[in-house]
């Protein structure tokens, strides 16, 4: 039969420092062990380990798998030791230790008897209470390197340099009351190890096990003291000693990880769910419940990166290498990093860690710095501009005139579409003012070459941080904040520039709103390119639309205009004066048609106003106002498509043009034209018009049209409504009849304020009838303002749709 031991776990250790090499008298001395077996001897950092083997059936209980292994210096085998200069030969340098914490303590074992094991070849024992010896073991020939004692007492094993472990005798328990009769002294440094904890196991596991133990104990110790080879080394003999377990490969996964050799953490870490998947027991199953294998936390990784790079670049320029990089060596990049091998330990350790916290992590490290860079003495810029981008802790940079395939068409397109997205989500935009000098004063910035350029108009709205840098890359006006568009001065002074106002400037927000005025915008501004004009304002608008470069700028600009009006009804795109463009002749040609601000009409104040609405009470009925409100209410919005809009108007047929005499020459023309219902007006335009009258009549007609605005009927938004919850809602009473009569009054008076604001003067469009049906824009040299005779009459007017080619 196979002997079987106890293994223990330490709960505390005693460490001896170098002491005074004296010769010590004993009270009792002890002959030959009682029996013996080999040591097999194991290298592991300079230290030797025990493992027992035994082939008799002796049953054999000891407090300890291992008690001391020796190092080969004079520092204990779990902490170093300096001795005192002070020491005297009554003080030792024995050090008490709490293993649980690994911090020292002071006579919790006071009354304990201790066995120890030093370089003099003798195995002592002794009380801790005051350091007196009972008794020596014979000298043997090599130093004694370890020392345990059996549960009940009665046995002591001792091993050594000889490659044999010894079984004693202990000495009686008289000898033990006795009064010592010397001052125990180790000549070299050990562990001992008492106070244990008993579980049967077998005899071959008994030493290795302790011995485990206690390596896996100094490798946390060293873990906590960054000290990540040692504590690796610790971690290493602790898988060579119980290769079965997971502990060793716990600690070496924590001291790789420290190490940042994060490869060979990862393994060590996959080896550590391997044994815990083949281990058995509830609080093993428990432990492994709480990680995730590597392939999981890679998953989730790929799917935060997969958001983040929807909305970036197709190609960053990687600014420590200064290589283009497409997705796929962006994301090669990533895997390679610090920062995602921190990310993927963190997530195969914490399962729950929350999906926000993961894509904060990949949002930082894919950050981008967006740098608009002028092709003129692009490289040595460009070499500037990553070493700036690298001082300012960004792995990414995105420069238009590097990072886009111009050769392919599908990057080309959907870079242009994105360009206004990638500024806005950028980490931060950097603006180089290259014929700005150092030290310039507020103004320089107006002046540059840069607030010129078409493309401009999206870089510094797009933006939420964005900095402005001199020739020699110091800050604009010497302003060190992190963002200028915090700046008052800066942003006052890009207000004067741009005709933008500061606070838009600041929180710009895409979308069609105010179309008229950004078009304006973009007015004084020019492009190399010449459909550049009308794509560098997609993002602007939020809109999406194919880039065809050759298309001609008329083209480019008439398809935006068309998408504008389309997608939101706005007609305010429609309020122009200069030549008309081929793409619809409701449209300008070029972009400087909208430089001029829209024409400011009167309108009517308060009091003009009720004095207005008192008046048609007295000339149009109720039913008649109702009819006509609802009319315009139920008018179908504005379509474009095609290049045809369809255009809601309250139309007047042109009754009279006739030409103004001017000079032979003359380049314009005036005419003076009478419609049904308007005031008489003349126009001035290049065109030659058929001249007619009620006389001599013509077969063209022509119409004069106030393009419909819904938004004269001053109806709410219900967009901008809180939307009631269900919850509230409740079916509403029928309304009694005060009820109606009020909400009748309410709406007559609405449609007579409405009738009002129509009689007032409002930009005209003249129309000319072609022979396909449709209509065309006869433009004017200024707005055409018109208005009409009689308000009363307004309700009875034309009101329909009209296809404008």
């Amino acid at each position: 039969m196979t002997r079987s031991y106890s293994s223990y776990i330490p709960t505390h250790l005693l460490s001896a420092g170098n002491g005074e090499d004296q010769n010590t008298s004993t009270r009792m001395q002890f002959g030959q062990p009682l029996k013996g077996f080999p040591l097999l001897r194991h290298l592991i950092s300079r230290l030797f380990a025990a493992k027992t083997q035994v082939s008799n059936s002796k049953t054999l209980p000891i407090n300890a798998q291992s008690v001391a292994i020796q190092p080969s210096s004079a520092t204990s085998l779990f902490m170093g030791h300096t001795p005192s200069p002070a020491r005297t030969p009554d003080r030792s340098t024995m050090l008490e230790w709490d293993t649980s914490a690994w911090k020292q303590v002071r006579h919790l074992l006071a009354g304990t008897p201790i066995a120890s094991a030093s370089s003099d070849s003798q195995v002592g024992l002794w009380r801790l209470l005051d350091l007196r010896t009972f008794t020596t073991f014979r000298r043997l020939a090599l130093w004694v390197s370890c020392v345990p004692f059996s549960m009940d007492g009665g046995r002591i094993l001792s091993g050594g340099q000889n490659k044999i472990i010894s079984e004693w005798a202990a000495p009686p328990k008289n000898a033990l009351l006795d009064k010592p009769a010397s001052t125990a002294r180790v000549y070299r440094s050990k562990i001992f190890a008492i106070n244990t904890k008993s579980v049967a196991i077998r005899p071959s596991h008994i030493l290795s096990s302790a011995c485990g133990t206690i390596f896996a104990n100094r490798s946390k110790a060293k873990l906590e003291a960054f000290v990540w080879e040692d504590a690796l080394l610790d971690a290493q003999k602790v898988i060579e000693l119980e290769p079965s377990s997971h502990v060793g490969y716990q600690l070496k996964h924590a001291a790789l990880h420290g190490a940042q050799r994060y490869s060979e953490a990862i393994e060590a870490f996959q080896m550590t769910l391997a044994k815990l998947d083949s281990a058995h027991g509830i609080q093993i199953q428990k432990l492994r419940e709480k990680y995730v294998s590597p392939s999981k936390a890679e998953g989730v990784i790929r799917m935060s990166i997969n958001v983040q790079l929807d909305a970036a670049p197709l190609r960053l320029l990687n600014t420590t290498t200064g290589r283009i990089c497409d997705r796929g060596a962006q994301i090669s990049a990533f895997k390679t990093s610090t920062e995602y091998n921190e990310l993927l330990l963190s997530i195969m350790k914490h399962p729950e860690l929350p999906i926000g916290r993961i894509a904060d992590a990949v949002a930082t490290y894919f950050r981008q710095i967006v740098y608009k860079l002028k092709a003129a003495g692009s490289f040595v810029k460009l070499q500037s501009f990553c070493e700036f981008a690298r001082r300012a802790g960004y792995h990414w940079a995105w420069v238009d005139t590097c990072c886009i395939d111009q050769n392919n068409s599908v990057e080309l397109q959907n870079s242009l579409n994105s360009m206004f997205a990638w500024y806005r989500h950028s980490a931060l935009t950097v603006v180089y003012l290259s014929d700005v000098p150092p030290s310039s004063r507020s103004g320089a910035l107006a002046k540059s070459a840069w607030n010129t350029r078409g493309w401009t108009v999206p870089e510094f709205l797009a933006p939420r941080v964005i900095l402005f840098y001199q020739q020699d890359w110091t800050p604009y006006l010497d302003d060190d904040s992190p963002n200028h568009k915090e700046s008052v001065e800066i942003m006052e002074e890009l207000e004067d520039a741009t005709g933008i106002d500061a606070r838009t400037l600041v929180a710009f927000q895409p979308g069609m709103r105010d179309a008229r005025e950004k078009l304006q915008w973009a007015s004084t501004r020019g492009t190399t390119v010449p459909e550049d004009i009308a794509y560098s304002l997609f993002g602007i608008f939020d809109i999406q639309l194919p880039i065809l470069y050759g298309e001609n700028k008329q083209n480019a600009l008439g398809r935006l205009l068309q998408e504008i009006v389309a997608r939101s009804g706005d007609i305010t795109a429609l309020d122009w004066v200069g030549q008309p463009s081929t793409f619809n002749s409701c449209l300008p040609a070029d972009i400087t048609s909208y430089a001029a601000p829209p024409c400011a009409l009167p309108s009517l104040s308060e009091d003009e106003m009720q004095r207005v609405v008192s008046s048609l009470r007295h000339a149009v009925a109720v039913d008649l106002a109702s009819k006509f409100f609802d009319k315009l209410d139920n008018i179908s919005p504005p379509r474009f498509a095609h290049r045809r809009l369809h255009l809601p108007c309250m139309t007047f047929r042109v009754t009279e043009i006739r030409r103004r005499s001017g000079p032979p020459q003359e380049i314009l023309f005036t005419y003076g034209i009478k419609a049904e219902g308007l005031d008489d007006l003349l126009i001035t335009t290049e065109e030659r018009l058929n001249q007619f009258s009620r006389i001599k009549p013509t077969r063209q007609t022509f119409l004069l049209v106030c393009p419909w605005d819904r938004h004269l009927l001053e109806l709410p938004d219900f967009a901008d409504d809180d939307a009631e919850s269900l919850g509230d809602w409740s079916e509403p009473e029928s309304p009694g009849a005060s009820l109606r009569e009020e909400e009748l009054a309410e709406s007559y008076s609405r449609t007579l304020r409405l009738i009002a604001r129509l009689g007032q003067p409002f930009g005209a469009f003249l129309l000319a009838q072609q022979r396909g049906g449709g209509y065309k824009r006869i433009v004017s040299d200024h707005d055409i303002i018109a208005q009409a005779k009689n308000v009363a009459s307004i309700h009875s007017m034309d009101v329909r749709t009209l296809e404008i080619l």
